[in-house]
């Protein structure tokens, strides 16, 4: 039996909302877990298909790639649901579940109609995950948040139907060669949501101010269902290669600045979503491989990195980094787990990071693009130096601040420890992740020079980090990033826009009061002179007494009215 897993998560989410406190958490793992079962059992070549008219619409198309990314998407529910066990909050787990079952609803679409319903439906969802943060900077995070994305929404659907007006394919698939309204407002769309700068700071601003757990289940869904609709559409669009590796290195930049651990982090998803844009845009099978080989890894580490940070908050009530320092003997598992996801996303040999980064950077090589090469693995050495080293250091072993941590919850340890094991078997046996590929490859990410190579460059990264250790602590600052111009001239476009719209209908407003006055002077007396209209009476609500000897009656005026009486029986009649 064919079961939709996006299906057993929205069952879920009803179940959730519904149902007493008490089980509230022991069900949406069930569903989570039963989501996951659902996904695994999916056989290639499953679907679903609805005559529509002259077309049909695919709720469900199973093939290699969209069984991989249902498959990690459901594993990280599964484990994000087991983090959040302690939080039952019941508006927000709704919301989690939905926009996840949104994501995978993306994710297996056979046809536009209903990708675009599901992606939709994802950001809608995902704004009551921001706003569930259930603080005055979520509340205006999750506000701006929807804004970007109504308009992403807006982009999407126009193109849609350019594509279709134009006679384009109902199948959600290539569009083939770059160019044209519909190709290029579906790209601006999808850019938005995979957070390709300019348009990317929605993320850094939104996510951190989420849950401790919301922001473990934003951090895998919106942008990495964006990398997928990109594998699947854009795939060789040359304009991405560059896009993506300005996004690798203006994260790492961007990290460099940062003091909020979570915000810190968040720059390093747009960090290496970078390596994947930029895997797309080479467009070689190879480097399509590694696009969605690094996205499979990246979901896990980084949710692992997540929710260490989250525990950290959790027992401190502190996010930056120069309130911490000094816990480390007091997390000694968090320390451990947390550095797993720091090694597997800076690719350190036996992480899983190792074995996907890799193949976009030799991809890159490959295809004749050193510059791409060279400065990737630029990238590669600064999220070492800022996630791996930094941001642990300062966090964990830093200046103590005498800060007293409280318990717990057992919960987020086994979540991560779960996260932490999928990291490390990924990185010693990386064959499993291959041969689901929906491009096979012979690759072998454990070569000499390949591991001597990247132990090189780790290990003098790490030596410039304890030389330079006095200049990397964090500044109590907060960085500016592009989303500065709508902050401040949204406002006073609004106030500008509300303006002008009291003075409009202000101006409707007296001339609909004219038009009043001069119906009830005609209703109340018909005898008046054309052209000679009564006044406002004393009070301005209305015309004034009848004078008899102001107004007369011209013999024109009353053939005018019995014209008009008869001209309006006789249409009646």
């Amino acid at each position: 039996m064919t079961i939709h897993p996006a299906m057993v998560l929205f069952v879920t989410a009803g179940a959730v909302a519904l149902g007493p406190r008490a089980t509230r958490s022991a069900v949406m793992v069930l569903g989570a877990v039963g989501a996951l079962v659902a996904a695994a059992t999916l056989s290639h070549g499953a679907h679903w298909s609805y005559a529509v008219g002259e077309g049909s619409l695919q709720l469900l198309r199973v093939d290699a790639l969209s069984h991989l990314v249902g498959l990690v998407f459901t594993l990280i529910a599964a484990i994000g649901a087991v983090y959040s066990w302690h939080a039952t909050h019941r508006g927000e787990h709704a919301a989690i579940l939905v926009y996840a079952g949104g994501a995978l609803g993306v994710v297996y679409a056979g046809d536009w109609i209903s990708a675009f319903a599901w992606w939709e439906l994802m950001a809608w969802a995902s704004v009551f995950v921001v706003w569930s943060g259930s603080t005055p900077r979520a509340g205006a995070a999750g506000f701006r948040y929807l804004f970007v994305h109504l308009v992403g929404g807006a982009l999407f659907l126009v193109g849609l139907a350019a594509h279709l007006a134009g006679g384009g394919s109902l199948v959600f698939g290539p569009f083939g060669a770059p160019g044209g309204w519909a190709y290029t407002l579906i790209l601006l769309a999808v850019a938005i949501n995979a957070a390709i700068p300019p348009f990317h700071a929605w993320l850094a601003d939104a996510y951190p101010e989420a849950s401790i757990p919301g922001m473990v289940f934003l951090s895998a869904f919106t942008t990495k269902t964006a990398v997928y609709v990109l594998i699947r559409v854009f795939a060789g669009n040359d304009l991405l290669i560059w896009a993506g590796i300005i996004m690798a290195l203006y994260g790492v930049v961007y990290a460099v600045l940062e003091n909020d651990i979570r915000r810190l982090l968040g720059y390093h998803i747009i960090s290496q979503v970078g390596y994947m844009v930029t895997a797309v845009g080479i467009g070689t099978p190879l480097a399509l491989a590694g696009a969605s080989a690094h996205a499979f890894c990246h979901i896990l580490y980084k949710a692992l990195l997540l929710m260490g940070a989250g525990s950290v908050i959790e027992v401190t009530g502190r996010r930056k980094l120069t309130e911490l320092g000094g816990i480390a003997r007091q997390m000694p598992w968090v320390v451990l787990l947390y550095m797993v996801g720091a090694f597997s996303i800076s690719g350190v040999p036996l992480f899983n990071g190792f074995i996907s980064k890799s193949i976009i950077i030799t991809a890159a090589g490959d295809d004749g693009r050193g510059l791409a090469e060279l400065l990737l693995t630029l990238a590669s050495i600064g999220t070492f130096l800022h996630t791996g080293l930094k941001l642990p250091y300062f966090m964990f072993f830093g200046p103590d601040r005498g800060l007293s941590v409280g318990p717990l919850p057992r919960n987020m340890i086994v979540a991560m420890g779960v996260a932490a094991a999928c990291c490390i078997g990924l990185g010693v046996a990386p064959g499993w992740l291959y041969a689901r590929l929906a491009t096979p490859i012979d690759y072998h990410p454990y070569t000499l020079d390949h591991v001597a190579g990247s132990l090189q460059l780790l290990g003098g990264t790490a030596l410039a980090f304890w030389w330079l250790l006095g200049k990397l602590r964090g500044e109590a600052t907060e960085s500016l990033d592009t989303d500065w111009l709508y902050r401040r001239s949204m406002p006073t476009l609004l106030r500008a826009a509300a303006e002008t719209a009291a003075r409009t209908g202000r101006l409707a407003q007296t001339a609909s009061r004219s038009a009043v006055r001069l119906a009830t002077a005609y209703a109340a007396n018909p005898l008046a002179h054309v052209g000679q209209l009564p006044a406002a009476g004393p009070d301005g609500a209305g015309p004034p007494a009848y004078d008899e000897n102001r107004y007369r009656l011209p013999i024109g005026v009353t053939v005018l009215w019995v014209v008009l009486a008869l001209w309006l029986t006789a249409l009646l009649v």
